[in-house]
């Protein structure tokens, strides 16, 4: 059980931890939940009649595929409540499945609303919302230079001791490790060149 104590020193990792794991790849990415955006665009399109606002979460060669879908469930929502929610749910469904297909992605099902607990995925919808991205790069600069710092004062401390015995030096190794693989992903995201943390140096 972590104390306060703990949790405070832990925040700044978790903070840029969540921002890693929210732009390592789109699997991480909440187009799959019934709140996503995805599916805000496909309820606007049903309620409308009118696809223009889900063309664009999908690859032009899926293009018509999507189009025979929605005529399909214009239909089929038509003749009676239940109707109009599997109709509804199965367009959804299909809509994210070709979505996630698009960007490489395997689709596992829709989730529920609010299953979205990436807190750097919450925030960076919200600055689209509000119009300002000022706090998020704050916070984000702000929190990967402490957990950098971090990692480098845990490497330099243990650097004394590191060929004093086996096991003092794989400490360091670790520890080295963490840090070297902690900004080579950090860098990656920036420049956009993401690679994962096990790959070789």
């Amino acid at each position: 059980m972590y104390t306060q104590s703990t949790l405070r020193t832990l925040a700044p990792s978790l903070f840029v931890a969540a921002l890693l794991l929210a732009v390592s790849g789109p699997a991480l990415a909440h187009c799959d939940t019934m709140d996503g955006p995805v599916v805000a665009d496909a309820r606007a399109a049903l309620a409308d009649g009118d696809l223009s606002p889900v063309l664009k979460w999908v690859a032009a060669e899926d293009e018509q595929q999507i189009r025979a879908a929605f005529e399909n469930t214009l239909v089929v929502r038509a003749l009676n409540e239940q109707a109009r929610e599997l109709a509804d749910r199965w367009f959804f469904e299909t809509l994210v499945r070709l979505h996630r297909a698009s960007e490489g992605a395997p689709f596992t099902g829709l989730k529920p609303a609010g299953s979205v607990e990436n807190e750097a995925i919450l925030m960076a919808d919200r600055t689209l919302a509000e119009g300002s991205v000022d706090e998020l790069a704050g916070r984000i600069a702000e929190h990967a230079a402490r957990a950098v710092r971090e990692r480098f004062e845990t490497v330099t401390a243990l650097a004394a001791a590191k060929d004093r015995s086996p096991e003092d030096g794989r400490e360091w190794v670790a520890a080295y490790v963490d840090y070297i693989h902690f900004v080579k992903q950090l860098a990656g995201v920036v420049h956009g060149r993401h690679t994962p943390a096990d790959s070789a140096e």
